[in-house]
């Protein structure tokens, strides 16, 4: 699944690292999301979306 995590991640100046400790999950985590090579969870991609006050469908997109 496509996302805009990195683009909203850099806006902020934010490593991963930083956002994994906001979200609770590993770096290795968020950079997986990130690749694509992970979808996140139904419960960890409302986190995501509330993180950067967007809908779910604002970050995530399909193929």
């Amino acid at each position: 699944m496509k996302n805009r995590l990195k683009v909203l991640r850099a806006e902020r100046d934010w490593s991963q690292a930083d956002l994994a400790e906001r979200l609770s999950v590993s770096r290795q985590s968020v950079n997986a999301i990130e690749t694509g090579k992970y979808d996140p969870s139904l419960p960890l991609a409302f986190r995501i979306a509330g993180l950067f006050d967007m809908a779910i469908e604002e970050i995530f997109l399909e193929k």
